[in-house]
């Protein structure tokens, strides 16, 4: 397959995905706070969370409820709390890692992908003895926040530009 047709698959997504589950983070080692809209702010982050970095590649982190369920099974539930992964936006149905390269809607926000987010030792003490290695390979992704507005439950989250992405990478 030639290498710009591979590129094309790129941006082929067979639905959008759905909100299921917003928090921030006021305070390091605080716990999170469950809202059913938050305000993103351009090139800042999420209204009331810590993480609010100007410039910053970790803005909004994001996770995938499919993932929820997988950490769940390693860790002998049916799936794992959201709050204690401490990530601010639960989705459905979009396969995070696809969004790499990409700038993707969530209701009226447009965020980017910046990196994937690995977890970190507090995952063993949220989730206990495992916790740090069920969540390993599904931490999700840290984005950029390129256009600020309202955020809710049950809005989709879609593709909305592609970054000049190298399929070698």
């Amino acid at each position: 397959m030639a290498v710009e047709a591979f590129k094309q698959l790129f941006g082929n997504f067979a639905q959008p995905g759905t909100v299921e589950f917003i928090s921030v983070r006021p305070k390091r080692l605080e716990d999170v706070r469950t809202l059913d809209a938050v305000q993103a702010v351009p090139d800042g982050g999420l209204e009331g969370d810590r993480y609010r970095s100007p410039g910053g590649s970790r803005q909004v982190t994001l996770i995938q409820a499919e993932h929820l369920q997988a950490m769940g099974s390693y860790l002998g539930k049916e799936s794992a709390d959201p709050r204690l992964t401490r990530r601010n936006i639960v989705v459905k149905g979009i396969n995070l890692l696809a969004l790499k390269g990409q700038q993707f809607q969530i209701g009226e926000a447009v965020l980017e992908y910046s990196g994937e987010c690995h977890p970190c030792s507090r995952m063993e003490e949220n989730f206990g003895l495992g916790g740090y290695n069920a969540m390993r390979g599904h931490g999700g992704i840290t984005a950029k926040v390129i256009h600020g507005g309202l955020i809710r439950v049950g809005d989709a989250v879609f593709v909305v530009s592609k970054k000049d992405t190298d399929t070698r990478k």
